[in-house]
């Protein structure tokens, strides 16, 4: 029997062992970068959110190009949290100033909730009824809410396109990122 396949020597034996360790640790970085691209994925796929502020409506404490990132897990949303909503196919952020079984009333460019006259500190403005687009008082049902931009004075809200469900609610705004500081 002819045989003449030889042995590797251990120069050869040294180069597959060294082959073998960059491969595995190719596998090994890509394995980690798989698994680091699946948690960023479903972080912010279903956990935080980013948007772009689209428009003046809460300006001042929000500019038009600021960063926002929002958390779309909270159910529980508070008067005076701001939020991100999608609604009549438009992204907005706003502040609800009504919950579920509030009465609403926007009269003499004031805003009223169950009767009271609410001031809110940090409002610069006065609180105009759009004519012809919401009736008032008007009664939120289970799971709505009404929403207000800062700016109250043209900010495309609640006055303009009704109550808020809370599936239209995409979620509570947690942090800021000014445009100016990118």
């Amino acid at each position: 029997m002819n045989n003449n396949a030889r042995a590797p020597d251990q120069k050869e034996l040294l180069l597959l062992k060294k082959r073998a360790a960059a491969v595995r640790e190719i596998q090994r970085f890509l394995l980690r970068a798989l698994c680091l691209f699946i948690l960023l994925f479903i972080l912010f796929h279903y956990v935080i959110g980013l948007l772009i502020v689209p428009g003046n409506d809460m300006y001042p404490r929000l500019d038009t190009g600021d960063l926002i990132v929002y958390y779309r897990l909270s159910q529980d949303y508070l008067n005076q949290d701001v939020v991100c909503i999608r609604k009549l196919g438009a992204r907005y952020v706003s502040r609800i100033v009504g919950r579920p079984g509030d009465i609403i009333e926007v009269e003499d460019n004031a805003l009223r909730v169950n009767g009271n006259r609410i001031q809110e500190t940090g409002i610069f403005y006065s609180t105009p009824q759009y004519e012809g687009y919401v009736e008032y008082p008007l009664i939120l049902g289970e799971g709505e809410y009404f929403c207000l931009g800062d700016h109250r004075e043209g900010a495309e809200d609640s006055r303009y396109f009704g109550a808020v469900d809370s599936s239209e609610i995409e979620g509570l705004v947690i942090m800021l990122i000014r445009r100016n500081g990118l």
